[in-house]
């Protein structure tokens, strides 16, 4: 196995043998021997020890364990106790879950404090094995099956290609330790259920059925990578990139089939999963919404509109007479001049004597009104929305410029006639939007 192990490390790890890294040690037999691999053909790493405080005088005998080995191999050595239980009440999850959610941020620290790029774990090809069949067991899609990945930029797996025998095949033969985890053997877990339960029954029915696992999870890898790359090809076709916000033409949307098929890959990477939701917006009205943790979705006419929840932060900002300038929410100078200069739809140009301090930069709130510059009377900021073909998105991220309640300027496209320089105006103010 440790030449096989060296050219596989060649092979698909060469950055372990060019960069330190850290490797987590539970003790058991996988992690040991990962270890004992690693320290035979000469690679630069630390272990990482972490003790969840669950198995009383167990707990700290795998902790002593883990000491004693590292200190053979002449290896540094982080060990770390955790008040798992507490975290469990805490934060109401499983144990299994606080478990993974301590050990990983303790390892994030580690890597940081330390400067090491790569964390490696013992996952084995009968682990991913047992993670398939759970993902199965709670209905999944190709990425669920597809197995444990090998390596990410952060996460090095060198184990997977091994199987458990081999693992312990080799630990006998070169006579090392371990220890043993107690509660590997309770079949209340899933995982334990599994392993002790189902997979053997597996293995009787092929003399190869491990090996020819791997090979299955290989070609669902490909096929995956296959539909990645024509999800890209697609979402280059169907998403218009605006400045804030994504614009995707329905028409294009519904002539997809399986349409919650292609809603979940073009769509969930931004958190959503309400698909019969956002299947019925496409034959919805428009105005129609649905969130997800990070980003909004909206029906705007022919279009669905995708949005970072963040870039829309409500709010009012004051300009007092002594302001200047502003650089929150937007950056907006002030200044006095003597005549009507450069002028854009960026510039405004008012009677310093009509306003109303401090002044207010805020969001358009509904019942908002405005007399529009060059027109009479005046207009709900609603239908003026509307007239000029606003989206919904950008309209809710309008900003407008108010002197009390009423509205100066809708910043960038319309000022408002009560506050025109006039022939008698005595002081002219300029407020210039840098976009």
């Amino acid at each position: 196995m440790l030449a096989k192990f060296q050219e596989h490390i060649e092979n698909q790890f060469p950055e372990l043998k060019v960069k330190k890294f850290l490797l987590a040690c539970s003790g058991g037999l996988d992690s040991v021997v990962l270890a004992k691999l690693c320290h035979k053909i000469d690679l630069d790493f630390d272990l990482a020890h972490c003790n969840f405080n669950l198995r009383g005088a167990e707990s700290d005998h795998d902790e002593n364990f883990v000491k004693n080995f590292a200190n053979d191999l002449g290896i540094r050595l982080f060990v770390n106790h955790f008040d798992t239980i507490g975290y469990v009440n805490k934060n109401k999850v499983s144990v299994e879950m606080a478990a993974r959610d301590l050990r990983y941020a303790w390892f994030a620290e580690l890597m940081k404090e330390n400067t090491i790029d790569i964390l490696v774990t013992a996952h084995h090809a009968d682990d991913a094995l047992e993670t398939f069949l759970i993902n199965l067991s709670r209905g999944t899609g190709i990425d669920g099956l597809k197995g444990i990945p090998s390596k990410t930029s952060v996460l090095a797996r060198p184990l997977l290609p091994f199987s458990r025998e081999e693992i312990l095949s080799f630990a006998e033969s070169t006579g090392l330790k371990w220890c043993e985890d107690s509660t590997n053997q309770d079949t209340v877990h899933l995982r334990n259920k599994i392993r002790h339960e189902v997979v053997p029954n597996l293995k009787e029915l092929h003399p190869t059925f491990l090996d020819n696992f791997q090979m299955t999870q290989r070609h669902l890898a490909d096929t995956s990578k296959l539909l990645s790359d024509y999800i890209a090809l697609l979402k280059a076709d169907l998403f218009q990139i605006e400045t804030d916000f994504i614009r995707i033409p329905i028409s294009k949307l519904v002539g997809l089939n399986p349409l919650k098929t292609y809603l979940f890959y073009l769509l969930s990477p931004y958190g959503f999963t309400a698909w019969n939701d956002i299947k019925d917006m496409l034959t919805g009205p428009s105005g129609k919404e649905v969130q997800s943790h990070t980003h909004r979705l909206v029906h705007d006419r022919d279009y669905l509109l995708l949005e970072e929840l963040n870039i829309a932060e409500k709010g009012q900002f004051l300009i007092q007479k002594v302001t200047t300038e502003i650089t929150t929410p937007i950056n907006l100078v002030v200044s006095e001049v003597d005549s009507l200069e450069e002028t854009s739809e960026n510039i405004l140009y008012v009677d310093k004597s009509t306003l109303k301090y401090p002044l207010v930069v805020r969001n358009w709130k509904k019942g908002d009104y405005f007399y529009p510059f060059g027109m009479t009377g005046k207009k709900k900021l609603s239908k003026y929305f509307k007239d000029e073909k606003v989206d919904v998105i950008s309209k809710h991220k309008q900003w407008l410029l108010c002197s009390g309640e009423d509205i100066v300027w809708v910043i960038g496209k319309r000022t408002d006639n009560r506050f025109k320089v006039k022939p008698s105006t005595k002081q002219i103010l300029r407020f210039t939007w840098i976009k």
